[in-house]
């Protein structure tokens, strides 16, 4: 095996040795087919790029397929957000399809199959049918409809295309084998009634294609070669290729379904349903709320497009299912930023610093890097005063000689600025440090070249000048789960397990080039973490969302569990 096909996942092993069996290059069509019932999660994300990717590896089309077969949860309002994320991770379709394009077709073969006998109409109830279909080790029982005459069959059929029978009250059923060891394969369900007007087709449809007959059907006509779905469909197979039996000439493209894990990741929910459940119940504000896995949610976070792929790529596809530890993107979100987001302060908790002998009305531009890791980010100017604020908690009177920050009697460097010496602190009724007095050395402002400025110190602080200041609402997520599978305890609700503390809204402070900042732009706050400018923002009022810690401050809440 050459190092090449090592490096190969199991999915590319398969399209490589159906290539080496004659299948043409030029025959090769990928499809992404998602319900638009929902915003697309990180799950999704996994899906997106092994089909766009494979489509970039062979320089093969992609079709965007939208499974739009149930009127009573899709929307276009999912449609537009799907679109939206794909674009935004950097993908392009070649055609955007709907399975509802092929309503029709998948009609007229469902009257052949019950011409032929393939299908039958049963008004059981679900309970009665469910009964009758056995289970994996005992086989079902034909029931009392499964010979109904094809006239019969044809005229009940007319009845619920033509809206005349009640939802619930009748479905289209295939004739295969009530016996299969497959429960797919007992006679599975091909239409039902659903007298709900359609996002694309209106009201007229009121029968509506379940998935298994829709999915293998669309990809035929499509002419996709390869159908890769998530593990959960790898039941299904056996059905998708009896349906494709019966439509398929030789001569025809035969699409081939494979599987692979559904991605699953730590700390979260991924079940649509669910996170519905907590956008309906104002658990969250939106399906865009930053502390939901969808992509939108991670995109107005600050997450790249870049660090999702990465992710992606980096956790790959497995055949098993598995759980990705959501340390693995915080991880890739921060590798992208700390290469591409500009460096700037910002004080989330303030107290204010007076530097008693600097000049009082007074004030200084001084020359800071925007990004250390990247020569080509440029500087800009950071105003600097008399009256700074920092930290609260980089402050202290007295400490031992491992706290490197400002206490009494001691010296740290303000980054980008100068030394400045704690001499004394004021504090309120309670105790509380509402100022530091401090003094500077006027000798050793950064970058000036001097003696003093090489002069060595253990602490840097960062800062604001307090009469540049631009006040900022920041608001600090974090997981919204503390369990790592909210959702695998019987008996137990997922909701049972959220995060009292996934988000905090502070009032802070940032330094006055941050006043030009877009909607999404995204920033490193020296020393406290990654943000993004949340699309709240206003002229008057910035709000900054917290992408990621500089540290992982959840393996210290771990620790002292």
């Amino acid at each position: 095996m050459s190092e090449e096909t090592k490096a190969l996942n199991f999915i590319e092993q398969i399209i490589e040795e159906d290539l080496a069996n004659g299948l043409s290059k030029e025959s090769l069509r990928f499809r992404f087919p998602p319900e638009p019932n929902g915003y697309l999660h990180i799950g999704h994300a996994a899906s997106i790029c092994l089909n766009f990717g494979l489509g970039e590896r062979y320089n093969a089309p992609v079709n965007l397929r939208f499974d739009d077969t149930n009127p009573a949860k899709e929307e276009q309002e999912y449609v537009d957000a799907i679109k939206k994320d794909i674009e935004w991770l950097g993908f392009k379709w070649d055609k955007e399809l709907y399975s509802s394009n092929y309503f029709d077709q998948l009609y007229q073969w469902a009257l052949e199959f019950i011409k032929e006998g393939k299908a039958y109409i049963d008004n059981q109830s679900s309970a009665e049918m469910a009964a009758q279909k056995g289970t994996p080790t005992e086989p079902g029982i034909d029931g009392p409809n499964r010979n109904r005459s094809v006239e019969d069959n044809l005229a009940l059929f007319a009845q619920m295309k033509n809206g005349e029978l009640e939802e619930g009250s009748h479905v289209l059923r295939a004739k295969i084998d009530m016996k299969h060891n497959n429960m797919h394969m007992r006679d599975p369900i091909m239409y039902r009634i659903l007298k709900k007007d359609h996002h694309r087709t209106g009201d007229t449809w009121c029968i509506y294609p379940m998935y298994d007959w829709t999915h293998g059907q669309s990809d035929y006509l499509e002419q996709v070669s390869h159908s890769i779905c998530t593990l959960e469909f790898k039941s299904h197979r056996d059905l998708y290729d009896s349906y494709l039996d019966k439509v398929c000439t030789e001569k025809d493209l035969r699409p081939k379904q494979r599987e692979f894990a559904r991605r699953n990741l730590s700390y979260t929910v991924m079940s649509k349903r669910k996170l519905l459940q907590l956008v309906e119940e104002g658990v969250v504000n939106g399906w865009d709320d930053p502390r939901m896995p969808t992509i939108s949610g991670l995109r107005r976070r600050g997450y790249t497009a870049n660090s999702i792929r990465t992710f992606s790529e980096t956790a790959g596809i497995s055949k098993r299912e598995n759980v990705t530890d959501v340390a693995l993107l915080e991880f890739c979100i921060k590798d992208d930023l700390n290469k591409s987001a500009p460096r700037v302060m910002g004080v989330l908790d303030p107290v204010k610093v007076v530097i008693t002998n600097y000049p009082e009305g007074e004030e200084e531009w001084l020359t800071a890097e925007n990004n250390q890791e990247d020569e080509a980010a440029g500087t800009r100017q950071v105003p600097f005063s008399r009256e700074i604020y920092i930290e609260k908690e980089d402050f202290r009177e007295a400490a031992n000689k491992k706290f490197f920050r400002l206490k009494l009697g001691k010296e740290v460097r303000l980054k980008n600025a100068y030394i400045i010496k704690a001499e004394s602190c004021t504090k309120d009724e309670d105790g509380n440090v509402i100022e530091i007095q401090c003094t500077y050395d006027a000798d050793s402002r950064s970058g000036s070249g001097s003696e003093a400025s090489q002069r060595k110190v253990k602490g840097t602080l960062h800062w604001v000048s307090v009469q540049h200041a631009v006040p900022a609402e920041v608001r600090i997520y974090d997981r919204l789960f503390v369990d790592e599978a909210p959702d695998g305890h019987k008996d137990v609700d997922f909701k049972d397990f959220l995060n009292p503390d996934s988000l905090q809204i502070i009032n802070a402070f940032v330094e006055p080039s941050l006043k030009e900042a877009k909607d999404l732009d995204r920033f490193q706050f020296q020393r406290l973490g990654y943000f993004c400018v949340d699309k709240d923002s206003t002229a008057d009022k910035m709000v900054f969302n917290r992408t990621v810690a500089l540290r992982d401050s959840w393996a210290k809440k771990e620790v002292k569990k």
